[in-house]
Parts: structure tokens; sequence; C-alpha cells
């Protein structure tokens, strides 16, 4: 299915182009009058800012990726698994004795990953890597010979592959699961995880923002609060009930799917925001200019996309992959 043959999608896209152009402009006036006023622009507008610009360049790449059909999106999250890939082992403890093992993780069980969502080989997309890749990379690494913090090292590149690859390919598996009466349309069930994962992100900053008192988990994230939370999750929940018409849900199953989402979302970003307190880093990357890396913008992502093909699959696909 491409974008411009699509009028719902052609429609959300131009929602999504006109909030942009709101947020941006609210933003820049913002940071014009703290200019005027003290001088420098403080931490939030600037932060604000920069998520507006991070939501810009994913749209645009959306945009490209959908407009390409299903191998296009396929293509894109393939890119940014390495990327995400050689961010978290790039920061994590692995060593030079694990680089033989490090090739099969970029070169072979990485594109096998995506080639199998490509042609819709479910039964083995589902558990190449959670089993055999999880067998054999421990193997290799102990035929290695090097011992030392092999637990470590071994959970680290496991991790690193399920998270960053496995879990992530879930997005684009969802353009070619042909829900019930629904079929060619997978596309639109993508641009829902999206939309709800950053708006629920974007929420939940902004109402910590303006109403957050008590801290959600001060010692991994100090910035998320329980209103912050909940605000943010109520909004982004609605807005899933608000863009049923691009799904095959109704309002309700909407909502409640946007709810899973929400969920699953915040718990990626605290598990991930665990692991770079751990490492002592504030960003995983700075390809973003602003706001970290590949993987601090699809933190939510790795844990909302799996859970949402599943459960979109089981109440709402008959048939295979």
């Amino acid at each position: 299915m491409r974008l411009f043959q699509d009028a719902a999608l052609q429609r959300i896209f131009g929602i999504l182009v006109a909030i942009l152009i709101v947020a941006s402009v609210v933003g820049y006036l913002l940071a014009w009058r703290q200019r005027r006023g003290a001088g420098t622009v403080s931490a939030t507008v600037a932060n604000l800012n920069s998520r507006v610009r991070a939501w810009w360049v994913m749209c645009i790449v959306f945009t490209v990726a959908l407009a390409t059909g299903g191998i296009g999106s396929v293509v894109l999250f393939g890119i940014l698994s390495l990327l995400a890939l050689r961010e978290f082992l790039t920061l994590t403890p692995t060593g030079i004795e694990d680089h033989d093992t490090l090739l099969w993780v970029f070169y072979f069980f990485t594109p096998l990953q995506y080639v199998l969502v490509a042609v819709k080989w479910y039964g083995l997309f589902s558990i190449m890597i959670p089993v055999y890749a999880f067998l054999l990379l421990p193997t290799l690494m102990a035929m290695g010979g090097q011992t030392r913090g092999f637990l470590a090292r071994t959970a680290t590149v496991q991790w690193g592959l399920l998270t960053c690859v496995y879990c992530l390919s879930y997005a684009p598996a969802l353009i070619n699961l042909d829900a019930d009466n629904f079929a060619g349309q997978g596309a639109k069930l993508l641009l829902f995880l999206v939309i709800v994962v950053q708006s629920s992100d974007v929420c939940q900053y902004i109402c910590g923002k303006l109403f957050g008192r008590h801290h959600l988990a001060p010692n991994i994230s100090p910035n998320k609060t329980v209103e912050g939370y909940i605000g943010g999750g109520i909004i982004a929940t609605g807005l899933a009930a608000g863009i049923f018409w691009i799904t095959p849900f109704s309002p309700l199953a909407a909502a409640a799917f946007g709810l899973v989402i929400v969920v699953m979302g915040s718990a990626g970003g605290l598990v991930m925001s665990a692991i770079k307190r751990d490492q002592g880093i504030k960003d995983f990357g700075t390809l973003i200019r602003g706001h970290g890396g590949i993987l601090d913008r699809f933190d939510s992502v790795t844990f909302a996309a799996p859970i949402f093909f599943q459960l979109v699959r089981f109440f709402y696909h008959g048939g295979a992959f």
C-alpha cells in the first residue's frame, strides 16, 4: 500500500504536519520571548523544541518509507536496528574477544531477521533470535576461550540483539499483518503504534512539567512523575481512540490498544533509562541533534511493538502471518 494512494494516510499525515507546524511556531515564540527577557532559553523549552525537531525528522523518514511500500519500511527499520545495536554495544561491556560473535550479530542475524519479516515467514521470524541466536551466540563466545566476564558479556550481546533487532522488527512486521477486513493496510497499524508511543512520550513530559509532584522512579529517571505518567497516558489513550478510523478497531478497542502501548512504551523507556544510569551516560548516542541517539527515540517502541503485534494478531487475524 502506497501513501499517496490512500486517503486515510494522507489525512493523518496532513494532521501530523499541521500539529508539527503549530508546535514549531509555539516553540519558536517561547524561545524568542525567553531570549528577549532572560537572555537564555530554559531547559524545558529547549527540550520541547528538540522533541519537535525529532518528530519532524521521524515524520519525514516515515513518509518516505511508507510511500515506498512495505519494503521501504523494512529497510528503514533494519537500518535503525543496526544503528541502535551499534549504540547499545558500544556503550556496554564487550571486548575484543567478542568481535567474531559480533560479526554474526551485525552481518547475519540482524539482516536475516528483516529478510524474514519482508518475506512474511512468521514461523521463523518469531523464534529465530530468541531460540537459535540465543543458543549459538554464547556457544561462539565460549569457543573464543575467554571466561572473564563471560556471563555479563553474553547477556549484553543477547539483550542488545533482542531489544534493538528482534523487538524493533515487530514494527515493520505490522505492515505485513493482514488484519481481518483490513488486508493490505498494515501501514496504518504501524502509524497508529508510532503516533501513540511518541504522543505518550511528549504528553507525559508536558504533564510532568505542568503538574508533576511525585517522582515515578527517582533513582532511574528523576524527570518522570506519577502525574506525568497518568496525565500523558490518558491523553495518548484518548488520542488512540480518536484515530480509530485508521485501524480495524472500534473506538473502545483502539483505546484499549492505546493503553497497552502507553504502558509498554513507558516500561521500555524506564528500562533503557536504568541501563543508561548503570553505564553512567545521559544518552545512547548523538545522531539526533539535541535529543540523543536512535535508541533514545525508539526505546518505547522496542517494548510496545511486539506486544501490540501479538495482540492484533490474536484478536484480529485468523490466518497465517
